[in-house]
């Protein structure tokens, strides 16, 4: 093949293939043993933290502004995270967001070795070993059915404590245009997509007073939360707090709404720049979040040491 240079040289490297895994043998065997031996331990550690692991690794997960849309992009009336029927709804100049925690190592989401010791090494990560966050042998198909079994019950806690609220609060339901049976005709549907369990029932709650009222309730902020709810408008705790704090400072929030009775959890580990607010009922979280929108937020109550002294004597 004279005068194809290039063609010479392919050749020649194939020629030569079939040689490379003898030459690689060769090369290991005039090696001492301690160089085989650690070249066997690193193949080892290579393959123990490609494994799957019995632990669970949770981190700040993403947030959903219950004002706005399940996409994010404030432009889709039917893809509106709460939709209402049967009266008017009104847009607020801010944000409520609902917040989460991902995961791996729950049924469906398999979680490696490798991902467990960083989720040790990095501040923003929690291990826990499996069981203490999914029951022994929870299948993915379980898993997901009461996740979203959760989120359903959540949503609807929140619609009767909504209506409940508004028919206790007689200057806040006129002031929508709403009487007792104006609130019986509303039909309200709640879309998020991926996104299941209980606790962003108060904030579902929130948003769908807010959507309800003209009163321009944010003022303009963002205003993060967490807790359960039930029909009669009690907030409950959950679980991840200092993560979703995390996740709410992560995208943009100032405020935090938090479950007194997660101030446990909360106390000294709120995020700079984020200001907690501790609430125990729907009634105390509208109140502080109309507070938050007119500029009065700095006289309401957080999470203290005191909080949660008087929690642990109870």
């Amino acid at each position: 093949m004279r005068g194809m240079p290039f063609l010479n040289s392919i050749v020649d490297i194939l020629r030569r293939v079939p040689k490379i895994p003898g030459a690689i043998g060769r090369y290991l065997t005039t090696r001492s043993p301690r160089f085989l031996a650690g070249f066997l331990a690193v193949a080892l550690c290579v393959l123990v933290m490609c494994l799957p692991s019995a632990y669970s690794v949770e981190w700040p997960g993403p947030t959903r502004d219950v004002l706005g849309t399940v996409g994010g992009d404030g432009k889709s009336v039917d893809d509106q995270v709460i939709q209402v029927s049967g009266a008017d709804t009104h847009k607020d100049s801010g944000r409520l967001l609902l917040v989460t925690v991902s995961a791996n190592g729950v049924p469906g989401y398999p979680v490696t070795n490798a991902e467990v010791l960083w989720g040790w090494i990095a501040s923003d990560r929690v291990v826990m070993p499996r069981e203490a966050v999914v029951p022994v042998g929870q299948t993915t198909q379980e898993y997901k059915k009461e996740t979203d079994r959760e989120m359903s019950s959540s949503q609807s806690n929140a619609i009767k404590a909504a209506e409940r609220f508004l028919a206790a609060n007689a200057d806040v339901a006129e002031s929508a245009g709403l009487t007792g049976a104006d609130l019986s005709k509303l039909k309200v549907s709640m879309h998020v997509d991926d996104i299941g369990g209980p606790s962003a029932g108060m904030m579902y709650t929130l948003g769908l007073i807010d959507k309800l009222t003209p009163a321009d309730e944010t003022g303009g902020k963002t205003i993060a939360g967490t807790g359960t709810i039930d029909a009669k408008g009690k907030v409950g705790s959950i679980g991840g707090i200092r993560l979703k704090m995390l996740g709410a400072k992560r995208d943009g929030a100032t405020w935090f709404l938090a479950p007194e009775s997660n101030c446990g959890e909360v106390v000294g580990h709120v995020p700079s720049g984020l200001r907690d607010v501790k609430v125990s009922t729907l009634d105390e979280a509208y109140d502080a979040l109309v507070a938050i929108g007119q500029g009065k937020g700095d006289s309401l109550p957080h999470c203290t040491v005191d909080t949660v002294d008087k929690q642990i004597k109870r």
